[in-house]
């Protein structure tokens, strides 16, 4: 069986777990010099390429719109308000689906309906758990109002009307026509179905700090409402190109012309 070769270090962390009860100096060994440089050893000769999906674009959103905005359809008014609201509040897919395997949904994850609040200027939620939350502390995601084509306002609105009148009693905030929790295999099936390969459950959040990126917004600041840990937000930097050419060149407008 062919393991590929970054996926060895978490095969080890496994086998030494399972280890470890009956050798008490397995991590320290699972640590040592020779296996390390073995590993590194193995990336370099047999590692591949990582492809990464592209961010999703302004233009993206407009070619959803484009199809199906004027649907009354429930589900595309569900997907299209998962969608932008998605890309502008840099969420990550769990945070918006639940797992397609049964036995790794949690209801302590679900946005629940009450906790939305819809002003002229923004609408808000609250998100229960994230990544980087690991005591469930939660936090609320604001989402502005914008002139727009993509303005998710827009399409957060008809959905909620839409799901107030088939489910006026449901707890659920992201519910298809058929009563249930959209599943991260309905999300990633309806973006197949309208977008080319290279865009995946990652654009949304890669495009929306992207799009951050370009109209001069602070690294700082992306990085605290992406719900970044300081370390992983360099990282995801060093690995998405087209994120640091935004924030290379992105600078707001009134700065361009100054210059």
């Amino acid at each position: 069986m062919h393991v590929n070769p970054r996926s060895v270090a978490n095969y080890l962390s496994g086998i030494s777990s399972q280890l470890e009860p009956y050798f008490p100096d397995v991590r320290l060994r699972r640590n040592g010099a020779l296996v390390k440089r073995t590993m590194s050893g193995c990336l370099r000769r047999f590692g591949t390429p990582v492809i990464r999906k592209r961010p999703l674009n302004e233009d993206d959103i407009v070619l959803a719109v484009n199809r199906l905005g004027a649907s009354v359809v429930h589900d595309d008014m569900l997907f299209l308000a998962m969608l932008t609201t998605g890309r502008d509040g840099l969420l990550r897919l769990g945070e918006l689906t639940m797992p397609d395997a049964v036995l790794r949904r949690n209801s302590r994850k679900i946005v629940l309906r009450h906790t939305v609040r819809r002003l002229p200027d923004h609408f808000s939620f609250f998100l229960p758990y994230h990544k980087a939350d690991r005591f469930y502390e939660g936090n609320t995601v604001i989402i502005q109002t914008t002139n727009r084509v993509s303005n998710p306002r827009r399409f957060f609105d008809a959905y909620i009307t839409s799901r107030d009148t088939l489910f006026p009693l449901n707890r659920e905030l992201w519910l298809r026509s058929n009563g249930t929790v959209p599943t991260r295999g309905w999300f990633i099936a309806r973006l197949k179905a309208l977008f080319p390969q290279d865009v995946a459950g990652q654009s949304l959040r890669a495009g929306g700090a992207t799009s951050l990126a370009e109209a001069g917004v602070p690294p700082a600041t992306i990085q605290a409402i992406g719900q970044w840990a300081s370390d992983a937000f360099q990282i995801y930097i060093r690995k998405n190109p087209v994120l640091l050419q935004a924030m290379l060149f992105g600078r707001p407008a009134h700065q361009r012309a100054a210059q």
